[in-house]
């Protein structure tokens, strides 16, 4: 296999999952400064043109960073990022789901249309008239999650999980763009270090 690799919250998902599992991949950097991820060879690999993508060893490209740390934790499954059980699996998919669609997406749609805007202008659609909005919706999910998490270690419960790696690696990068962690949320902000104190933090930067 070979792990298609740039900066970005994205990649570091990814890379954060396999330090957790000691997992080794190859890894060709794509320059994502310089909009190679928008070009010829990688649209190829990955017609959306995102970062990261996984080559297989049958040649297949592997997309979305859910989509592989699922494939990974079947071929890797210890220790369990996502479940050892179907109960365990389902409450993981709803967590990482959740902290997807109310926190990651309108956090990075926010950036991108805002400070990332002169990066990804020619890239894709942006709404920068949306920006602020699309940042206060995230915050006021995150103070949502805030209340949820009340008296347990981790976002899907006692486990730490693929929704803790994506929240970690989406707030981690947004606290460099604007985007702090509001250390108001108490159990939030004790998460987050909770989180970053794991050796797969330190791993994942590089």
């Amino acid at each position: 296999m070979k792990f298609y690799n740039s900066i970005g919250p994205n990649p570091r998902v990814v890379k954060m999952f396999m330090a957790e599992k000691s997992i080794d991949i190859p890894r060709v950097e794509v320059d994502l400064l310089a909009g190679e991820n928008r070009q010829e060879a990688h649209l190829k690999r990955n017609p959306s043109g995102q970062m990261p993508t996984l080559e297989l060893d049958d040649g297949r490209f592997l997309a979305e960073v859910t989509a592989i740390c699922e494939y990974l934790e079947e071929k890797h499954p210890t220790p369990p990022l996502i479940g050892s059980s179907a109960e365990e699996r389902a409450m993981t998919r709803m967590w990482t789901r959740r902290v997807d669609l109310y926190i990651v997406e309108p956090m990075l749609t926010g950036f991108r249309a805002a400070e990332g805007f002169n990066l990804f202008k020619e890239r894709m659609r942006l709404l920068p008239q949306a920006a602020d909005d699309l940042k206060t919706f995230a915050q006021e999910k995150i103070a949502w999650l805030d209340g949820l998490i009340a008296g347990r270690d981790f976002i899907a419960g006692p486990r730490f999980t693929m929704a803790d790696i994506l929240l970690f690696c989406t707030m981690d990068f947004a606290a460099t763009v604007g985007q702090p962690v509001n250390r108001d949320n108490a159990n939030i902000a004790a998460w987050f270090d909770r989180v970053k104190a794991r050796p797969s933090a330190a791993a994942s930067a590089k």
